[in-house]
């Protein structure tokens, strides 16, 4: 059974954004619920829209379970896991914006979120523990959804979660107005608030309501019975995160070991509200004559410092609030003071060489930082596809790697 583009587009209405384009990725759907293959994500954390209008392939239990058969167990990741698995895998609504929340988030957050789920506190996280992620999410959407026809909202929820529970949660809740804004500070917040052993008294109800995904048979075994430690979370968190930045790297790279400083600007510049994108790209080719390129390690060590944003903030802060300029040089000691990632000096010269628009050698700071909070979101705070130029040496070292 598949559904047809006028259906997509009547329940989007009542969607909310993370909603929509998770609709608009997703390719297989189970007993009603949509899912999301491992290409899928990938394609939906880095492209504008998907390269083919998406039917929904209606998937069997046997294909389900062939599928869930051949996922490979958590010691055996890598940080090409989601490549290899291509097509065969299935993501559900909740995982999709669970894996978002990692890719945004440092590596000193990682311990965090395993003690997230770490509710009994015994160092390790077993299926019962991670499924507290469905309850959070679900009870987080439903504050959210938009007003309407009951019926329509009431497809979309089975379409995103499978299920509808009533009212009476797992959590804990203390009031509209304590509602978190990010779906990280519910999940930080939440899950400190759930309740376990009432959890422990609905797992079997909420095990047999949702089909087993890739991520719980990878994480838990087939048998939903092994636990995962904080090693092994670890490892997946910074394998995913890589992965990602390796394939926007490779989109521009076309094989070599470098991409431009052009293509860097780009790729800065993707899911953001910049309108007019062309004036710091034609500033940063009036002072960067001569490309020298960024290497994969300098690209991955600058999303490293993004996902460290909001403490490099407060540093950029005191600058501010001492009327200090802020130079290359204070850059890199910000960003290394508040993150512990050291920026390459060709690195952060790029960078500046992007922002400084009046060309006086100095950062603007709510700027730069408003920009890069829009990146960090990939598109979720309104998302304007931008166009692309490039430089004549690109296009000929595009055109040779592409042969």
């Amino acid at each position: 059974v598949t559904e047809n583009r006028s259906d997509l587009e009547d329940l989007h209405l009542y969607a909310t954004p993370r909603e929509q384009r998770f609709r608009r990725f997703a390719s297989l759907e189970f007993e009603g619920q949509l899912y999301m293959t491992p290409h899928d994500f990938i394609q939906a954390v880095t492209s504008d829209e998907p390269k083919h209008a998406k039917k929904w392939r209606s998937l069997s239990k046997q294909e389900l379970n062939q599928i869930l058969m051949e996922t490979p167990p958590v010691w055996k990741g890598s940080s090409k896991l989601f490549r290899n698995l291509n097509e065969k895998g299935v993501i559900s609504y909740t995982e999709y914006l669970f894996l978002l929340c990692i890719l945004t988030k440092p590596h000193a957050g990682f311990r965090i979120a395993f003690n997230m789920f770490d509710t009994d506190g015994n160092e390790m996280v077993d299926k019962k523990e991670f499924l507290v992620l469905q309850e959070i999410f679900r009870k987080k959407n439903e504050k959210r959804e938009k007003r309407g026809d009951e019926e329509k909202r009431a497809m979309l929820r089975l379409q995103l979660y499978g299920y509808h529970i009533p009212t009476n949660s797992v959590l804990k809740t203390e009031g509209e107005d304590l509602v978190p804004r990010s779906y990280w500070d519910t999940l930080r917040r939440s899950t400190s608030q759930a309740l376990f052993s009432d959890l422990a008294e609905r797992a079997d109800d909420m095990t047999s309501s949702l089909s087993d995904t890739t991520l719980l048979v990878h994480f838990f075994g087939k048998k939903g019975k092994a636990e995962l430690n904080f090693e092994d979370f670890y490892r997946f968190m910074d394998n995913l995160q890589t992965e990602v930045l390796e394939i926007e790297f490779l989109s521009y790279s076309n094989g070599m070991n470098t991409i431009s400083e052009e293509d860097f600007a780009h790729i800065l510049l993707r899911y953001t509200n910049v309108e007019n994108t062309s004036s710091y790209l034609e500033n940063m080719r009036g002072s960067i004559p001569e490309e020298k390129g960024i290497t994969f390690e300098e690209f991955r060590s600058f999303f490293q410092f993004l996902n460290n944003l909001e403490d490099f903030t407060i540093a950029m802060q005191m600058y501010n609030f001492a009327s200090r300029s802020i130079g290359q040089d204070e850059f890199k000691r910000a960003v290394y003071v508040a993150t512990g990632v050291k920026l390459s000096p060709h690195l952060v010269n790029t960078v500046f060489k992007i922002f400084d628009v009046d060309r006086d050698d100095q950062l603007s700071y709510k700027e730069f930082i408003g920009i890069m909070k829009d990146r960090l979101n990939r598109g979720f705070r309104g998302y304007k596809p931008i166009q692309r130029y490039t430089t004549f040496k690109s296009c000929v070292r595009k055109e040779l790697y592409s042969r």
